[in-house]
């Protein structure tokens, strides 16, 4: 639990401080990925939010070695809360009404999970076969790499209203969903003994290579939807389709089984519906922003010839 929250307030402070810097660099954007990261590469602030996010997946290690995967995604997502107060405190973004009550229902889903842990008696699998792991992740790459291209042909559209992100937020989210199965995958190979046994098998799993697809790609992608959206809208987007893909799909890859008790079962669930059923119902377009006044006509222009 504790290496949960660290990572979680690693990870919100990670997103701000690229946020923040992304906001003073020139436009980026996917198809010119060198000019993207010289230009991040030269922000002391954005490689200060980089360090927080890689010790917030060091943290995440930890947790997948010690909680089942349904129960930390569960935890991850009250991220969300220290997420929204930084970007109001730091980026002075400001959340809808409609948007607190979507992260109050996020977080309502959150205690429905944590509801449903009772400790000594959860599953925590260490392995998944290899096919199963492919079969499930490659698909959703292609997927989220394809939404993202929509996304990015529909914001070049003119007289588009202004997006929210949740498209970016979502196929960002299905890449990050793969990284977290790779790294619940990476833990599984971490031991204090036998390490250079450990290395030779995990590197003839799939698992750090999907690490390195996922993180060259979703380097990329985030940096450029951040600097376009609000990092209080997209980010809780990716978290939750980054949580729920991690539960269902990794829960069944890796062969964690879910809570015998009725209740306990009924909250997991629950919760997890209730999650899905909040990112669907997220706005897709931001206020139209302000029109610019018109020019005051003056008195001669007004008197008729």
């Amino acid at each position: 639990m504790a290496a949960a929250l660290l990572a979680n307030t690693l990870y919100s402070l990670g997103f701000v401080l690229e946020k923040r810097a992304l906001t003073a660099l020139p436009e980026v954007t996917i198809r010119r990925p060198a000019r993207l990261l010289r230009l991040v590469l030269g922000s002391p602030l954005w490689i200060g939010g980089s360090l927080a996010l890689a010790a917030g997946f060091a943290a995440q290690l930890v947790v997948y070695r010690t909680l089942p995967i349904a129960a930390a995604q569960g935890i991850f997502v009250s991220g969300l809360v220290l997420l929204v107060l930084l970007s109001a405190r730091l980026l002075g973004e400001e959340t809808s009404g409609r948007e607190r009550y979507a992260l109050g229902a996020i977080l309502a889903a959150l205690l429905m999970v944590v509801l449903s842990l009772r400790e000594g008696t959860e599953t925590v699998s260490q392995t998944a076969p290899y096919p199963l792991i492919l079969l499930v992740t490659v698909p959703s790459l292609a997927a989220g790499v394809w939404l993202y291209g929509s996304a990015e042909r529909r914001t070049r559209h003119r007289h588009r209203l202004p997006t929210t992100g949740v498209e970016y937020g979502v196929a960002v989210g299905l890449l990050y969903g793969v990284s977290s199965l790779a790294i619940k995958g990476v833990s599984s190979h971490l031991t204090t003994s036998g390490v250079g046994g450990a290395l030779l098998g995990l590197l003839r799993s799939p698992y750090p290579y999907l690490l390195l697809f996922t993180g060259a790609f979703g380097l990329v992608m985030s940096q450029a939807a951040l600097q376009r959206c609000r990092a209080s809208l997209i980010v809780p987007v990716c978290t939750t389709v980054t949580c729920v893909y991690t539960a269902v799909l990794g829960t069944l890859s890796f062969g964690e089984a879910l809570p015998e008790d009725p209740l306990r079962l009924g909250l997991r669930v629950a919760g997890t519906a209730l999650a899905l059923t909040v990112l669907m119902s997220m706005p897709r377009h931001d206020r139209q922003p302000a029109r610019s006044p018109q020019p005051t006509l003056g008195a001669k222009e007004l008197t008729p010839p």
